[in-house]
């Protein structure tokens, strides 16, 4: 028997997959209602989360930060069985899931963080990714399990926390990439173009496809070989702050970038990659 704590978009989908495959499923969402809605896929829902967890050997759970997480399972005490296993998939802090780790731990659970790189069509066709670290003894047990719930289970090794803390990298990159196509099509609309015109360059070109070799750029410190000198970057930067500022809506990026390229090039660094920028934080 497996309980599901959390039942919002990625919840519900884990759920219904859960029960395209057979499994038992009980389930508690603060919102009661979003719980009864599984039960059409035959989920069993409770309106007490300790009731929900009673009889489960595994309690998943993906809510919404780590006070949450901490009040649930406090809840949820009366109804664990011994020796249950808690699979936390929220996004958290690092420190929490250390910390929580090592209390369940001494109360005779195992709690085991993994956090996902995954939508809610992922959930439900068992795609995307899931990151796991910390003991292996207790990954390699649950490994079958997990596998299963997604297209890759990554394992980053034995430090605990650590797949916290690169989930929250991945999605800090993320926010910026739906910051840098937002200020994209400011430029888009400022330069008379049109959405069309650029997912029509976006289908030929992939300038995501370079991100593997640009991080292990910056991650060396390698800004010697230039591919873009920062000189020339920054005129570029001009250009497009001329255009948003005569026909456009505000750019918000850009201009930021740019007074950091001005600084990079007063410290002497016009003629290095212009990826120089990043240095200081290697």
């Amino acid at each position: 028997m497996k309980a599901f704590l959390g039942m919002g978009l990625l919840g519900s989908n884990f759920v219904k997959a859960m029960r395209q495959k057979g499994d038992d499923v009980q389930v508690w969402n603060r919102t009661g209602a979003k719980a009864k809605a599984l039960e059409a896929f035959g989920a069993k829902a409770f309106n007490r989360v300790e009731d929900a967890v009673k009889g489960a050997n595994t309690i998943h759970i993906t809510l919404k930060d780590d006070n949450t997480v901490n009040e649930v399972l406090a809840a949820a005490v009366p109804g664990l069985a011994g020796g249950a296993t808690i699979i936390d998939h929220t996004t958290t802090s690092a420190a929490g899931a250390i910390e929580r780790t090592m209390a369940w731990k001494e109360r005779g659970y195992t709690y085991q963080h993994a956090p996902v790189f995954m939508g809610p069509p992922n959930a439900l066709q068992g795609t995307g990714f899931m990151l796991v670290s910390g003991d292996q003894d207790v990954i390699a047990r649950l490994t079958p399990e997990l596998s299963a719930m997604t297209g890759k289970l990554i394992n980053f090794g034995p430090e605990t926390g650590k797949a916290a803390a690169i989930k929250l990298v991945g999605n800090g990159f993320l926010l910026t990439l739906t910051a840098g196509i937002s200020e994209a099509l400011a430029l888009t609309k400022a330069s008379g173009l049109t959405a069309e015109d650029m997912l029509a360059l976006f289908s030929h070109w992939n300038p995501g496809a370079t991100m593997p070799a640009r991080f292990k750029k910056i991650s060396e410190g390698d800004f010697g070989d230039r591919s873009w000198e920062l000189n020339m970057a920054r005129k570029d930067a001009g250009l497009m702050m001329d255009i948003a500022k005569k026909s456009g809506p505000p750019l918000l990026l850009i201009p930021v970038i740019a007074g950091e390229m001005d600084r990079w090039i007063a410290k002497g660094h016009g003629n290095d990659d212009w990826s120089v920028i990043a240095k200081e934080n290697i």
